[in-house]
């Protein structure tokens, strides 16, 4: 099967209005001796823009297929996730079910009041809550509770699940990023990318492979040591493998998850990442955000250091978005 052909089966909503920008970064690339382009997914443009646009493309695709009318996700409270999807049903003339993990302990009032969440309160969507911040089957059973609520009052809701028991459909939009990126440019030498949930690094990793790139992917943790994002991203990659028909084994082959700019852990902006941030802003006057795009940075910066990327090379780094969470931690970035 083409590589063209292998999206082209699965339902998609249009929510992005095209390709995004690849940026060289000047200032930086002196700065660091290598040569920095910048993808800047944070230009996605709907409801602040974001990386989540591109995954949400083939959910909302899934539930349109299936004539849902009400979508439930799940999240941190400053999820960039949840923030998109209640865009994007709104822009699809649906409602959403947002509901907000205590992933992040110890935050200030402007954490639950500010960013992603007063965005989502915009946009009318609805706010539940569960209290556990690592239990991914208890949060996706939770949402079927609230599914099983709204199909007794006559609405017909749509899960967006975040378990690795599912199928990934998010990751086909990193897929269809990683063609688009090598369409853009063929001759880099490595791209590196936030890893997480693992659908924006599997689905990048994937895309990149499929099209014929032998540009290293790597992907800076943001919520699990090196080893435990390893085994989730196997996960990840092999059940993308299975939902596109092909074999994953070279892809498998190709992981790679660095951990040095983790501390001190997800949703918390250790120093690394503040300097990093500050880095990124008073250079080139392009915002990271909190959780995601500054560890990625400070991840990079590692690889420099370590000179894992070397002098001279082609480097691209996937800008995420999630900007919104900067107001959410104002007294941190104080």
């Amino acid at each position: 099967m083409k590589q063209d052909d292998l999206l082209s089966k699965f339902p998609r909503a249009q929510l992005m209005s095209g390709p995004t920008p690849l940026e060289r970064l000047d200032r930086l690339s002196e700065k660091l001796n290598i040569e920095l382009w910048l993808k800047r997914d944070d230009l996605t443009g709907l409801g602040f823009g974001g990386n989540k646009t591109r995954q949400l493309e083939f959910y909302f695709g899934d539930a349109l297929a299936q004539d849902a009318d009400t979508v439930l996700i799940t999240g941190a409270v400053q999820s960039n996730y949840v923030r998109s999807a209640a865009a994007a049903a709104a822009r699809l003339g649906m409602k959403s079910v947002l509901q907000l993990e205590e992933r992040v302990p110890d935050m200030g009032p402007e954490y639950y009041q500010s960013g992603n969440v007063l965005l989502a309160k915009i946009l009318g969507a609805e706010h539940i809550s569960f209290p556990v911040g690592e239990d991914e089957a208890g949060a996706d059973l939770a949402l079927h509770k609230r599914a099983d609520e709204l199909r007794a009052q006559g609405r017909n809701p749509y899960v967006i699940h975040l378990g690795l028991h599912h199928p990934p459909l998010g990751a086909l939009g990193y897929v269809a990023a990683g063609q688009e990126l090598h369409q853009q440019m063929q001759d880099f030498d490595a791209v590196v990318v936030p890893t997480g949930s693992g659908a924006t690094h599997g689905g990048l990793l994937t895309g990149l492979k499929i099209s014929g790139s032998s540009a290293k992917v790597m992907g800076i943790c943001v919520r699990r040591n090196s080893q435990l994002q390893h085994e989730r991203m196997v996960t990840v990659v092999e059940n993308l493998a299975n939902l596109l028909g092909i074999d994953p084994s070279a892809l498998v082959r190709d992981i790679e998850t660095r951990d040095e700019a983790l501390a001190p852990g997800y949703g918390r902006l250790g120093p690394k990442s503040r300097s990093a941030l500050e880095l990124m802003a008073q250079t080139e006057g392009i915002f990271l955000d909190p959780v995601y795009t500054a560890k990625t940075f400070a991840g990079l910066l590692d690889l420099v250091q370590r000179n894992e990327i070397r002098r001279g090379q082609k480097v691209v780094m996937i800008h995420t978005g999630g900007l919104p969470a900067l107001f959410g931690y104002q007294k941190e970035l104080e």
